[in-house]
């Protein structure tokens, strides 16, 4: 009867867990756990990698890095038909967006148009980028201006207000009518130029376009 006991031992024995494969089961968490930190912080790192490492000597940023970052918020926007639709669905892609009221107006209307043909300078790059209109209140948007923009692709949501000054800040006493915003394919917003554009501020802002789009190249892919 003693053999079939020490065959029991010995696979008890067997089964118990050693130090080091303890250790090195918790070593794996950490290295994921650091994982997921540096991909959240990438697109970050990468802007001011291009913007203060990258870009060449003497030459200025035009765009105004927004930091802290700030994450796009788990909300639902609605489409001009009150479909809801998460404000993330809009992500895979550098977004150009562009918040006023519904109402859209002359200026409004001037710097939608500028918005329009920004993204259109980007050339081949422009199909990694989307250009989006936020509407901040409930106001009735003109049935031949929704048309104009969504044949040119433009994206049409509303979004509470107090969202989206959370998600696309701006300077003390400014609105957020007078910024164009660049938010990258994980919904962080990292840029805002000015939406007043001329040519020589249009080719400025194209050229910090271009630069965050030429160093995410590793990890973004065009559409969604």
């Amino acid at each position: 009867m003693s053999e079939p006991s020490q065959e029991m031992l010995g696979l008890a024995v067997h089964s118990m867990p050693t130090p080091g494969v303890a250790a090195s089961s918790a070593l794996t968490g950490r290295l994921k756990l650091l994982a997921i930190l540096v991909a959240c912080s990438l697109p970050l790192l990468v802007a001011y990698f291009v913007f203060y490492v990258v870009r060449p000597h003497g030459e200025a940023a035009f765009g105004e890095l927004i930091t802290p970052v700030r994450t796009m918020p788990d909300v639902q926007a609605t489409d001009l038909q009150g479909r809801a639709m998460p404000l993330s669905s809009l992500k895979a892609q550098w977004l150009l967006v562009k918040v006023d009221a519904g109402a859209c107006m002359n200026d409004c209307q001037k710097r939608l148009t500028v918005l329009r043909q920004f993204r259109l300078m980007l050339g081949k790059d422009m199909e990694r980028v989307d250009w989006l209109w936020l509407i901040n209140d409930q106001a009735v948007v003109d049935e031949k201006l929704q048309t104009l923009l969504q044949r040119d692709q433009a994206k049409i949501l509303r979004v509470d207000a107090k969202v989206l000054q959370a998600w696309l800040p701006t300077p003390p006493s400014q609105v957020q009518s007078d910024y164009f915003y660049v938010v990258d394919p994980m919904g962080n917003t990292m840029m805002r130029f000015p939406a007043q554009l001329d040519s020589a501020a249009a080719a400025k802002a194209k050229r910090d376009m271009e630069h965050l789009l030429r160093a995410s190249l590793a990890w973004d892919a065009p559409g969604r």
